[in-house]
């Protein structure tokens, strides 16, 4: 579990500097190098920088981008207490998967009723978890989940997930989780027999999805279902789930997300008027709101390139190198000076521990720092201790009253 102290003395004032990625929803402060050296001085290396102002930034832009939609965060790839009260506050509701995401919300003061668990495959323990703790909204993808209601049939509504493949995400989630229309009208069937409530369906396309298209089939593929329901004379769906997915620029652009949101709104417009639309976001909100603050702690000369050596890496903050997309924007605090194809790499004994094969580095000396951007989604929550070597340090900005955290 998190740490938290109060930090005293910690005053930070970011001024206004426009983060390099494109599109408006990614025009938020950022901390610059020279105040990301000063928290180094302060709190050491390996650092996490957490901006809070950039989960709400994150937040408000797809609100805008979506309106009407309830905007669930998905809390698995970035699990800290900080975000969850950041986004509370902000009015957001959040998507749970595991009874450690209960207890974290939980633990935040988050109203049950602002919840709803979507994992396909659950164990009972976690559906009572779940339940004790108030959230009754549940998905399945299959029957012989659907049939692990029948004991809590008078306490849980279930939102049943199709599968739409799509090759061109990053993270084809459609491959793992979600059921053909087809089954979920035998599904939707089925669960009239038992006496069990069907909410209504969902989705997710899958991470990083680079085309507003794939929403838009799969929310038309759902209207045919919602109306085959109705017609089979089934209790009418009243939800749609359309994920998350939504795109972040790593080293490639995306469409601005008001623009890519413009053809899902067209698309949820021909939804029945009384139909409640969520969504799930969990990268979008805040892969920016990160950045990874690294040392130097050893260099060596190999086959003419420089190869530094980092208190982190992919053991570590850098894990998304292993499974994750990944490119983070990485550069070096100290900018002067001609630059060398060099190499990074982590601190572990381990030579799979290499977080950039060839970067442009100026001539950097033991101590420098290696600062990293867009490090808030999939790094800490899937950070380790291999090797003994301790995960990064938290510390959060921009919070109503500034917090530090260790991670752990």
């Amino acid at each position: 579990m998190a740490l938290s102290t109060t930090l005293q003395d910690f005053q930070l004032k970011i001024p206004a500097e426009v983060a390099v990625n494109q599109g408006e929803s990614f025009a938020y402060v950022q901390p610059t190098n020279q105040e990301i050296e000063q928290l180094a001085a302060q709190f050491g290396a390996p650092l996490m920088v957490l901006d809070c102002e950039a989960v709400r930034h994150q937040y408000h832009a797809l609100k805008n981008a979506l309106p009407g939609v309830t905007l669930h965060f998905a809390l698995k790839p970035l699990p800290l207490a900080a975000v969850v009260r950041t986004l509370l506050a902000e009015g957001a509701s959040f998507d749970l998967a595991t009874s450690g995401e209960i207890d974290l919300v939980a633990s935040q003061g988050v109203p049950s009723e602002r919840t709803i668990h979507t994992h396909p495959i659950k164990r009972d323990s976690d559906i009572r978890d779940a339940l004790a703790y108030g959230c009754t909204v549940f998905v399945v993808d299959n029957i012989n989940e659907l049939e692990k209601f029948i004991a809590y049939k008078d306490q849980a509504e279930i939102l049943v997930r199709l599968s739409f493949r799509n090759k061109d995400a990053f993270a084809d989630l459609s491959k793992k989780f979600g059921c053909s229309p087809e089954m979920a009208i035998e599904i939707i069937t089925y669960a009239q027999q038992l006496g069990i409530r069907i909410k209504g369906l969902s989705f997710h396309v899958g991470s990083q999805t680079a085309s507003p298209t794939k929403y838009v089939d799969a929310i038309n593929a759902c209207a045919k279902v919602i109306t085959q329901v109705t017609e089979l004379g089934l209790p009418a769906l009243s939800t749609l789930d359309i994920g998350g997915g939504f795109p972040v620029p790593y080293s490639n652009d995306v469409l601005p997300i008001d623009i890519f949101c413009a053809p899902i709104n067209v698309a949820l417009a021909q939804l029945p008027e009384t139909m409640q639309v969520l969504a799930e976001p969990g990268r979008f909100i805040v892969a920016s709101c990160v950045t990874s603050v690294a040392s130097i702690m050893g260099q060596a000369v190999r086959e003419g390139k420089t190869w530094y050596y980092l208190d982190d890496g992919i053991y570590g903050s850098f894990s998304g190198l292993m499974f994750d997309e990944a490119a983070y924007p990485i550069d070096s605090a100290k900018q002067d000076g001609e630059r060398f194809d060099s190499v990074l790499v982590g601190p572990t004994c381990d030579s799979i521990d290499v977080v950039r094969e060839s970067i442009m580095l100026p001539k950097l000396n033991n101590g420098d720092l290696i600062i990293s951007r867009m490090m808030g989604a999939y790094t800490l929550a899937t950070a380790t201790d291999f090797n003994f070597f301790k995960r990064a340090e938290v510390v959060v900005l921009n919070e109503h009253v500034l917090s530090q955290e260790l991670t752990g």
